[in-house]
C-alpha cells in the first residue's frame, strides 16, 4: 500500500471509530520562565532574554513569554521544582544544578573532562543525547531542550597561586555540579553559590576563591577587582550546555505549531548564546591581563589529580541503569568525535597558528 493511501485509510478508519483529534489549547498564551540567572548577568542572562524574545516573535505573538529572573518569582536552584510543581511553566538553568534529582542530569550541562560545546552538540543533535535527555525529563514532568552553550569555562579565581594538589587542602571554593565532588575528593570544601551572590562571597572572605564562566563574564561580574590569579583553563566545564525545561502537561497542551516554535527558538539559542561567549572572551582576556591579573595554568601534577578524581566521580552512580546507559552513550560519541577532531581540526588549528604567528 502507498503511504498516502495508508494514511487516508488510517485517517479514515480513526474518524469511523470515533476518535477524538488531539485538544490544544487555543488562542493567546503567556508562558512563565524562571531562570537560574540575576536580571541582567553576563551572557546567561542574555541567553534566557534572546530565547523569551524569539518565541514570541516567531509566534507573531500568540506565546509570550514572561521571563521571571533568578529571585523574582523563586530561587536561582528553585526553578526545577517550580516547573515540576506547575508554578511556571519553564525554566531557563544548567541542569548540572539538578543532580539531586538525578545525577545524569549532568550529562546534559558538563561533567568533569567531558565534552567541548561542538562534541555536545554532535551527540545531542545527531546522536543519542536529545531523546536520552527528554527521556530523562519525562520522569519528573518535563520536555527538555538545548538552549546555550558558554563554550569552554575557566579554571577560576584564587586568593594565592596553585603550585601542587596540597593547595586544595582547605580550600573554600565555589563551584557546581560533579567538578564540585572533584574538588572535594582533593580536600576542598566546595560551596554551590547563585551567581549573584559570589561576588559578595569572595569579596568577603567567606570563600577563597570561585569560578564562573569565562572572562567576559566573570570580567563583568568584577571578580579581578578582588583576586589577580585566573587560571583560564578548567577540567570541570569544557562546553557547558544550558536547558530549557518545559512543564511536559503544558507542552503538549500546546499545537504542534506552538511546539515546534519552541524546539526551533532552542536551537538557535543554543548557537547563538554559544558565539555570544566565545566573541567575548578573548577581547575580555586581554583587558584582564592590562588590568594586573595573572593569567595562570595548572600545574601537570593538578591536571592528573584532577582526572583521577574525575574518573572516581563519574563511576559513583553507575549502579542506576539509566545513568550508566547515558554514561556509555557520551563517552561512546566523545570518543569518536575526539578521533576526528583530533585528526583534523587541532591539527591545522596548531599548523595554523605555527604558520602564520597568530
Amino acid at each position: 500500500m502507498k503511504r498516502r493511501d495508508f494514511l487516508t485509510t488510517a485517517a479514515t478508519g480513526a474518524a469511523a471509530a470515533g476518535l477524538a483529534a488531539p485538544v490544544y489549547a487555543q488562542g493567546n498564551r503567556t508562558l512563565t520562565m524562571v531562570t537560574s540567572w540575576g536580571r541582567g548577568l553576563a551572557g546567561v542572562h542574555d541567553s534566557a532574554q534572546y530565547l523569551a524574545d524569539a518565541i514570541t516573535t516567531m509566534s507573531d505573538g500568540t506565546l509570550t513569554v514572561d521571563l521571571r529572573a533568578a529571585g523574582e518569582l523563586v530561587g536561582a536552584f528553585e526553578n526545577f521544582d517550580a516547573v515540576t510543581a506547575g508554578q511556571a511553566d519553564m525554566y531557563h538553568s544548567s541542569d548540572y544544578y539538578f543532580t539531586g534529582q538525578h545525577p545524569a542530569f549532568a550529562f546534559f550541562s558538563t561533567v568533569p573532562f567531558g565534552m567541548t560545546a561542538q562534541e555536545l552538540n554532535n551527540w545531542y543533535y545527531h546522536g543519542d543525547g536529545q531523546q536520552l535527555h527528554q527521556d530523562l525529563g519525562e520522569i519528573f514532568g518535563l520536555k527538555p531542550f538545548l538552549v546555550g552553550n558558554t563554550g569552554p569555562q575557566s579554571g577560576g579565581w584564587f586568593n594565592r597561586e596553585i603550585t601542587g594538589v596540597e593547595d586544595f587542602q582547605g580550600l573554600r571554593f565555589r563551584m557546581p555540579g560533579q567538578g564540585a565532588e572533584v574538588l572535594g575528593k582533593l580536600g576542598a570544601s566546595v560551596q554551590n553559590l547563585p551567581g549573584s551572590e559570589v561576588y559578595q562571597a569572595l569579596s568577603s572572605g567567606a570563600i577563597d576563591g570561585t569560578e564562573w564562566i569565562g572572562p567576559w563574564a566573570d570580567e563583568a561580574a568584577g571578580f579581578h577587582e578582588i583576586t589577580k590569579y585566573y587560571y583560564t583553563a578548567g577540567f570541570h566545564e569544557p562546553g557547558p550546555g544550558l536547558t530549557l525545561g518545559v512543564n511536559l502537561s503544558v507542552f503538549e497542551e500546546l499545537s504542534p505549531a506552538h511546539q515546534a516554535i519552541i524546539e526551533q527558538a532552542a536551537v538557535a539559542a543554543n548557537l547563538w548564546t554559544l558565539t555570544l561567549f566565545m566573541k567575548n572572551n578573548a577581547a575580555a582576556l586581554k583587558r584582564l591581563s592590562q588590568q594586573g591579573v595573572q593569567i595562570m595554568e595548572f600545574p601537570e601534577d593538578v591536571w592528573e589529580a584532577f582526572g583521577s578524581a574525575s574518573k572516581e566521580v563519574l563511576q559513583q552512580h553507575t549502579s542506576d541503569p539509566l545513568y550508566a546507559s547515558i554514561l556509555a552513550s557520551y563517552q561512546e560519541s566523545m570518543r569518536e568525535n575526539s578521533a576526528w577532531i583530533g585528526q583534523t581540526e587541532r591539527v591545522y588549528a596548531r599548523q595554523r597558528d605555527r604558520i602564520l604567528g597568530l
